[in-house]
């Protein structure tokens, strides 16, 4: 039918009828935290590029949760700035590792909270890349065996996930032999499957203090001029033992996160980088957009691209909206 019989805003009516139809809804069951952790205590260090997000010794980030659980929140991703770094990002395989003090402590005082960390090593190595160098570049194998203790390593202290972003091939069918070995078959993994070699990553890496010393990453995360290759790294990851598969930054790649929810049968996961997030804080503090009603329609458009999981720092803003 069309016109006059069809009218398309009868159904725009009033709120009511709106929300009757809307087609996509967003909930704070959907998005994620992202949080760094940092040795000391009483510490926060404020993101000068990240406006309202923080570095926080363990005993601040306990409180922090405990108030975002309290708003709502219920899932954080845990980031770890280590008090001392090496070649090959061994620390964060350590019993005493940071995020491993985070974990055992949020998991006695906000027992709720459900728990993802980070596994990469860009935060713990002396030369900022993700993994062993070798002749100049980062050497894909040996790294595997880094990403894979520090797996079992945060298992152990009693997180519920972990999240390998390091982009090296193998590496979700290396951690989940090492978490299956070693009694933790139970415990998923969200994989960065598709993670961009991105300029949208600047504030993120003030933040964690992970800024390559040399080079670039290119030679392991992804091209942004492909999305095929996309489904390609997310159907390896699925084939590895994936449960949850991720694209990285969300807004410039709703296309592929449209493309993998199309064509794989798993939750898969956008991350609103840092870049993505100051630069709407950047604009609202200029008083050029209105921050609520722009994080919400954007956070929306993720989810009717298909992503089934946020990732966010607007998060903390936002999660009482909902």
């Amino acid at each position: 039918m069309q016109f006059p019989v069809t009218r398309l805003r009868r159904l725009r009516k009033n709120a009511a009828i709106r929300n009757m139809v809307r087609e996509t809804i967003l909930t704070r069951n959907d998005l994620i935290m992202p949080l760094f952790v940092c040795p000391g205590e009483g510490v926060e260090n404020k993101i000068s590029s990240m406006p309202g997000n923080s570095q926080f010794s363990v005993d601040l980030l306990v409180k922090k949760c405990r108030e975002l659980y309290n708003k709502g929140v219920q899932s954080v991703l845990l980031f770890g700035i280590p008090e001392t770094k090496d070649e090959t990002g061994d620390v964060a395989c350590q019993h005493n590792g940071i995020v491993q003090q985070a974990v055992r402590a949020l998991k006695k005082e906000v027992p709720e909270l459900y728990l993802i960390a980070d596994v990469c090593n860009c935060e713990y190595t002396t030369h900022g890349h993700c993994g062993t160098i070798v002749d100049g570049d980062v050497d894909n194998d040996l790294t595997l065996d880094t990403l894979a203790r520090q797996s079992v390593s945060l298992a152990e202290a009693g997180v519920d996930m972990v999240a390998p972003s390091d982009m090296m091939d193998g590496r979700v069918g290396a951690i989940r032999t090492a978490l299956d070995e070693n009694g933790f078959k139970n415990t998923p993994i969200m994989a960065y499957s598709a993670k961009y070699a991105s300029a949208f990553y600047g504030p993120f890496r003030e933040a964690a203090e992970s800024a390559p010393q040399f080079g670039d990453r290119k030679t392991y995360q992804m091209d942004p001029a492909n999305g095929d290759e996309a489904l390609r790294e997310v159907e390896l990851d699925i084939q590895e033992g994936a449960d949850i598969v991720m694209v990285k930054p969300a807004l410039n790649y709703m296309d592929v996160i449209q493309s993998v929810k199309a064509n794989f049968n798993v939750p898969v996961a956008a991350y609103n980088v840092s870049g993505e997030f100051s630069m709407v804080k950047a604009a609202a503090e200029k008083g050029w957009i209105d921050e609520k009603r722009i994080v919400l329609e954007l956070l929306t458009g993720l989810k009717r691209a298909g992503a089934d999981i946020i990732i966010s720092y607007h998060t903390q803003d936002i999660i009482e909206e909902l």
